[in-house]
């Protein structure tokens, strides 16, 4: 069988999971598109597999190595189109399962790395801040709940397969949990103009570094919850660099100092 028309019912509801959060939130799914990025898919957290006519012959050899024909719907090219949230759909959309990552979790005792955000609000800088914890190997990351959405498409996207990989705790208080995070040993460093540069610190020990939002930074209330504010240093006239690329430079130096030698 195949899904001719835009109105069909499995149709609305994929797109109504592409543009609402709270929708996501309610059916515990998620969108991911694209050959690439299905391949990363924990086959366990599909939840339902859409391929266009089209695209079925060109990947049908691959995807019989990922998913059950019988388990796959199929969609016409046009319909195909009309649902997807890329300008060149690729063809393969799988629903996912949303996992549950608790505090708990996040901590085991052992010189964790954790990257705290609060209000992110671009979707590309959080997927590349997810993509760049695991490459720099962070334990996991806590993301205030006003953040934009983990489960948004772009986000999913930037990631290129690291949301499948790093846990990521939605914190609903995050000064508390910053708090407990403390109890449990972890240093808590916030980015601030007025730090202490930052290769002068050791993050050979457990860690977690303070995120701010793109335009505003870090708000005073979890700013002041850092145990020691430190700085990247800047040449030029500039005073500061984008939230992604700041993460990715502290990030960095932790895998630095944390690796054998």
């Amino acid at each position: 069988m195949i899904i001719t028309s835009a109105t069909n019912d499995k149709i609305k509801d994929i797109k109504k999971l592409i543009k609402s959060a709270s929708y996501r939130r309610e059916k515990g799914l998620y969108v991911v598109e694209g050959i690439r990025m299905f391949r990363e898919i924990p086959p366990e957290d599909i939840a339902a597999v859409y391929v266009s006519e089209g695209a079925y012959d060109k990947l049908k050899g691959e995807l019989s190595l990922l998913v059950k024909e019988e388990d796959i719907t199929f969609v016409a090219d046009h319909v195909f189109s009309s649902m997807s949230d890329t300008n060149t759909p690729q063809g393969v959309m799988g629903l996912v399962r949303m996992r549950k990552i608790d505090f708990k979790d996040l901590i085991s005792g052992q010189s964790d790395f954790l990257l705290i955000a609060e209000r992110l609000q671009d979707p590309g800088n959080l997927g590349t801040i997810i993509r760049t914890a695991e490459g720099a190997g962070a334990t996991g990351i806590i993301l205030s709940i006003d953040s934009v959405d983990m489960y948004n498409p772009k986000v999913i996207r930037s990631t290129m397969g690291s949301v499948f990989r790093v846990p990521i705790y939605v914190s609903e208080d995050l000064a508390y949990d910053i708090d407990r995070l403390k109890e449990h040993g972890v240093c808590i460093y916030g980015a601030h103009l007025e730090g202490k540069e930052f290769y002068d610190e050791d993050f050979k020990g457990s860690c977690g570094f303070l995120i701010g939002n793109e335009g505003n930074g870090l708000s005073e209330a979890i700013s002041s919850k850092a145990d020691k504010l430190i700085r990247i240093p800047m040449c030029g006239k500039l005073e500061s660099l984008n939230a992604a690329t700041s993460v990715a430079v502290i990030s960095y130096e932790v895998l630095r100092q944390r690796r054998k030698k």
